[in-house]
């Protein structure tokens, strides 16, 4: 009976498994039936009964024994979901294997749940404790597969149990279990906001975890939920710089993007440190009392923040990440955080990604085209990665056409001009439109090659191709407006071939350009009003526009020859069917034909029709793209996408850093004493003990040896205490603490005699100092880097941060730094508080030292301070010279009325700048014009905001009738380009701005004429300018010429044996390269004047000031 009953059930298993494989084979073969197979289905079933059927067979499956069969139905069943079939009938089948053992029909199970779980909330409901079993298995993939899916059911009512497992998870011994919580934050989130505080504890939990895996993602969870809750990630800033290069790529991205945002609010702008420094430096080398020290202490807080250093270290190795997103991500990172030398780091980083797909290649494109508007010199050296490839895509080729129009200078227009030749003979129309305008900016934008495109342009209007005509008359006319007087010829040419184009925007622009030059073509406009008469009717409405003008404007300059033609004209445009037309037409007749109505508009409309007009800027598309953050959707669109966080400006003053150290948040019990003491003595000691320390040592000498020695020696103490802190992390924890929160006194001589011993074994290289300072930043208790705040480096010149082998500037102080100290070691101990003011003499220096220190009584610190004062570093046989006396031209920077009772007047005194050696010296007057006093009168934002100007001091007062004398100093970098900034009283803000002539930005020097022939030699070709010049009579004598010269450029009389000829020298402020002239007399008052420099575009501008001045008399 036994063997009967085993026989029948296994031979209906074996029918069971045939049937299943055959209904297999008909689904591969035929998955969709043919019309007639259809029609007669539903001829015989209906479709309720047919799906039924399917279904039952599934649930069948389902609930069989075998797992094969149970994966398969699971399959089918996701088959279904996908093709946008109902399956919600087999959730019962479904919840049934959520306890199955096999994971791979586990996870087909929670796609299926997660799918219908908020349809049918009740039966999921049933399978919750199954979940929350689950999350107890052995398992961590089941653990994290059941949150996953516990909090994708969109159910309100188990928020409680949601919220316990997401706690539960989170302190989960397997960090992909965590990292799922971290997922699982998100989603409860956005289900119930009322639970915030509660997931916010949880994430405060979570951004303590070390884990790598964890840390992307919750992060990506505080983003969500609370972004603005920063004093979460004081503690754990420094633990994310240290975990970001082992974190997964996309959690690279977002870190970087929260600490992006971060560390706009936590520290000072690094863009503007050169002014300070300069106004500190000043005042510690001529003051030397308490208030002034008080002054430099505060000083320091500009200096770069060592957290800030480290995250600019950390996040530089990233750039070599396969991903696209992550460099892009650090790109922007130090676009918007990075002083301004150190953002060329990441050039190289976005040339490599433009060898991806062309999806990336566009956003990379639209990032470089923001950063080569303010910095063209950052991707100068890679233009010929820009050159358009025959086989990019439209949207790519407009992009490099608008990064090389950006990156066009004097010295590369003629390769950059080449180009575009060819590309206007692109077969993409759009592309050689483009073009067109991109020769047009290029031409204002540089006026030395204004000519050449004009000819260039004029010659593309005889081309067979409407489009490429059409965009050359359009951009012709813009650049006319800027000389007409000198090309009536071009409009005269373009009105003959007026008859061959018919794109109507170039129509239109033609005859706008007949009309407001008609008195320089007279005989042609009105030929081109009779024809355009005769057409008036079929012409489009823009054009129509233009004829009306054209007509007005003739009827006021020529009114004998176009008067009828005009009447007929308006007559026309009265009965049009264009209402623009009809009431442009009604206005032009009363405002020219005079009429009892018309009144007085008549006599003004020559000024009205006939004003000058000023020029039309042809300005770059991705000029205002700046105010979004780089590689946001925002910045791609430009318009503010919904989710975007704008990036908050730099604080004025530095919040307090020590909220970032984990000791003093969270302090021992048993050390809270010790804290607090070190913490008083800072804040309460800080100036006073620098007096007594003056005060005991009177007697003793203060030469710049010993203190830079001092100096020097603190700098090194503090990379050597970064080593100590990674071989002993115990002892030097609560030095760093204190050190990174500003009491270096103290942390120089707790680790003293350790330093002894250290230099005395070991002199340890740079590169070897660098894995000591990483590791020492790597220490998760909070102990962030030493020696860059105490040695308070913002170059990173200290031996702590040599953290790039490429920063020159930081690498060669740093090896004379420690030269320096070795030898002057024993006197560290004599002076180790007298540090402070010489320690920031040497961070203020503007120049780094040149030349190794000669001995060990004059340091590498106190030359590179002594060699800053001088003006630049130039041989004995050329010498910088005093100016010579001249008139003074005083030029308005704010009038009274604009200023609200505030006049301001500026000029150049010519001499040097005190406040910075590239700097040139401003002297401002300001006046108080009105009958009340005036409060703080100071400097507001400028433009650009890389602009380096040194503002005056805040004045506090001004009375009325009042004026006051202050100056500035503003780094022009050798151009005429307006310093533009604002000037702010307590309730006003006034944009003014200065422009310098191009003879104020040179230094007159004096040479000998063997030096200026010898110089004049090695500046020949492409760097001498010369043109021969009529001169006024009463200019032909020697002191006339001097007179005439020197009162248009700041140079200095080189002394000549030869009477006819006349030499004068001078340098360029900012870059100090050498500038030429020489006047060679002629006759007939004729001379030919030569200017020898490097500087190509400044030479053609003084040379047309010269030739202005000598020719007038």
């Amino acid at each position: 009976m036994d063997v009967g009953f085993s026989l029948r059930s296994e031979a209906v298993g074996a029918m069971r498994t045939a049937m299943v494989s055959a209904e297999n084979l008909q689904l591969t073969l035929k998955p969709e039936l043919s019309q007639e197979e259809q029609a007669l289905t539903h001829s015989n079933r209906s479709p309720k009964e047919t799906h039924k059927v399917g279904n039952e067979d599934l649930k069948e499956m389902l609930e069989s024994n075998k797992e094969s069969l149970k994966l398969e139905a699971m399959k089918r069943v996701v088959g279904l979901i996908a093709k946008g079939k109902n399956a919600s009938e087999l959730f019962p089948a479904v919840v049934k294997n959520v306890a199955n053992k096999n994971i791979e029909l586990k996870k087909l199970v929670y796609v299926y749940l997660v799918r219908y779980a908020e349809e049918q909330q009740d039966l999921a409901l049933l399978s919750i404790s199954t979940f929350q079993r689950a999350l107890k298995d052995p398992n961590q993939f089941i653990r994290a597969s059941a949150l996953r899916v516990l909090s994708s059911i969109r159910v309100p009512i188990i928020v409680p149990i949601m919220m316990l497992a997401i706690k539960e998870s989170a302190a989960d011994m397997s960090p992909y279990v965590r990292k799922t919580s971290a997922h699982a934050i998100q989603k409860l989130y956005s289900l119930d906001p009322d639970q915030k505080e509660q997931l916010i504890e949880v994430i405060e939990k979570l951004l303590k975890d070390k884990s790598t895996l964890v840390a992307g993602s919750v992060v990506m969870a505080f983003e969500e939920v609370c972004p603005d809750r920063i004093d979460l990630i004081h503690k754990n800033y420094r633990k994310l710089c240290n975990l970001l290069v082992d974190v997964e790529e996309w959690g690279q991205v977002v870190i970087i993007s929260m600490l992006t945002r971060y560390a706009r609010t936590q520290f000072i702008s690094p863009w503007k440190e050169g002014a300070m420094f300069d106004e500190n430096n000043e005042k510690a080398f001529y003051d030397s009392d308490s208030e002034e020290k008080k002054d430099q202490m505060e000083a320091k807080t500009y200096i770069m923040d060592p957290d800030h250093r480290l995250l600019l270290r950390n996040t530089k190795p990233l750039l070599q990440s396969r991903n696209t997103a992550v460099v892009m991500s650090v790109a922007q990172l130090y676009w918007h955080l990075a002083p301004k030398h150190e953002v060329t780091i990441v050039t190289k980083s976005l040339v490599r990604l433009l060898r991806s797909h062309r999806e990336v290649q566009y956003i990379v494109l639209q990032n470089i085209a923001t950063m080569s508007i303010q910095r063209k010199g950052m991707f100068e050296p890679f233009m010929k990665s820009f050159y358009v490839r025959s086989t990019d895509s439209t949207h790519i080729k407009t992009l490099k056409l608008e990064i090389l129009t950006n990156l066009a200078n004097e010295a590369n227009i003629s390769t950059i001009l080449r180009e575009f030749q060819t590309y206007v003979k692109s077969q993409d129309k759009a592309f050689a439109a483009a073009t067109i305008q991109a020769i047009g900016r290029c031409a204002t934008n540089i006026s030395e090659v204004t000519d050449t495109c004009l000819n260039g342009l004029v010659l593309l209007l005889s081309n067979r191709d409407e489009t490429v005509v059409a965009e050359s008359v359009v951009v012709i006319k813009k650049l006319l407006q800027t000389q007409p007087t000198q090309h009536s010829e071009i409009i005269k040419h373009m009105a003959k071939l007026f008859d061959n184009i018919t794109v109507p925007m170039a129509r239109a622009s033609i005859l706008w350009l007949m009309g407001e030059y008609c008195e320089r073509v007279p005989k042609i406009a009105p030929d081109v009003l009779r024809k355009m008469a005769k057409t008036f009717t079929a012409e489009e409405d823009i054009v129509k526009l233009q004829i009306v003008n054209l007509a007005a404007k003739l009827y006021l300059t020529n009114s004998k020859q176009t008067k009828l033609l005009t009447q007929y004209i308006l007559n026309l445009g009265k009965y049009d069917q264009n209402y623009d037309i009809r009431d442009r037409t009604r206005f032009i007749r009363q405002l020219i034909v005079p009429s009892e109505k018309s009144g007085a508009l008549n006599k003004y409309a020559r000024r009205i029709l006939l004003a000058p007009k000023p020029a039309p800027v042809l300005e770059s598309a991705f000029k205002d793209r700046d105010r979004y953050q780089l590689g946001t959707l925002s910045h791609s669109l430009n318009t503010k996408a919904s989710g975007y966080q704008e990036l908050s400006d730099w604080p004025a003053v530095a919040p307090d850093q020590s909220v970032r150290n984990v000791e003093v948040i969270e302090p021992v019990k048993e050390w809270a004493p010790l804290v607090g003491k070190a913490k008083q003595r800072k804040s309460d000691e800080k100036f006073y003990s620098d007096e007594e320390e003056e005060k005991e040592e009177e007697g003793s000498d203060s030469s710049g040896s010993e203190d830079s020695s001092s100096s020097s020696s603190s700098s090194e103490s503090g990379s050597e205490s970064e080593e100590e802190s990674s071989e002993e992390s115990e002892k030097t924890s609560s030095d760093s603490g204190k050190s990174s929160s500003g009491s270096e006194q103290e942390s120089s001589s707790e680790s003293e005699s350790q330093q002894k011993k250290k230099k005395k074994t070991k002199k340890a290289p740079q590169k070897k100092s660098k894995p000591a300072a990483a590791d020492s930043d790597s220490d998760e208790n909070g102990n962030g880097p030493v020696a860059p705040a105490s040695s308070s480096s913002a170059d990173s010149s200290s031996a702590s941060e040599t953290d790039s082998e490429d920063d020159s500037d930081s690498d060669s102080p740093a090896v004379q730094k420690k030269k320096s100290d070795v030898k002057s070691k024993p006197k560290v101990e004599v002076k180790s508080k007298k540090e402070v003011s010489l320690l920031d003499l040497d961070d203020f220096s503007p120049a780094p030292t040149t030349k190794a220190p000669k001995s060990a009584v004059l340091s590498s610190s106190l030359l590179s301070d002594l060699e800053g004062l001088s003006l630049s570093n130039v041989s004995p046989a050329i010498q910088v010279t005093t100016p010579s006396f001249g008139p003074v031209k005083t030029y308005e920077l704010l009038h009274h009325m604009t200023g609200k009772g505030l006049s301001a007047k500026y000029h150049f005194p010519r001499q040097p700048c005190l406040y910075q050696p590239s700097m040139v010296a401003v002297q401002v007057v300001l006046t108080n014009s009105s009958d009340h006093s005036l409060e703080e009168i100071h400097i507001g934002d400028r433009n650009p905001a890389s602009l380096n100007l040194h503002c005056f001091n805040t004045i506090e007062r001004l009375e009325p009738e009042a004026s006051v004398t202050v100056s500035m100093g503003i780094d022009f970098s050798d151009s005429t380009q307006a310093a533009n900034f604002q000037l702010c009283t307590k309730d006003d803000q006034f944009s003014v701005s200065i422009q310098p002539a191009v003879g104020e930005l040179f230094m007159p020097i004096t040479m000998t004429e063997q030096d200026f022939s010898k110089e004049q030699g090695k500046l020949l070709g492409m760097n001498e300018t010369s043109e021969t010049i009529a001169m006024a009579t009463a200019n032909t004598s020697s002191q006339a010429i001097s007179k005439q010269v020197l009162s248009v450029a700041n140079v200095g009389v080189v002394s000549s044996t030869q009477n006819n000829i006349h030499r004068f020298a001078g340098r360029t402020v900012s870059s100090g390269a050498l500038v030429l002239v020489s006047l060679e007399m002629k006759e007939s008052s004729s001379a030919l004047l030569t200017i020898n420099t490097e500087k190509s575009v400044m030479a053609s501008m003084l040379l047309r000031d010269l030739k202005q001045a000598l020719a007038q008399a």
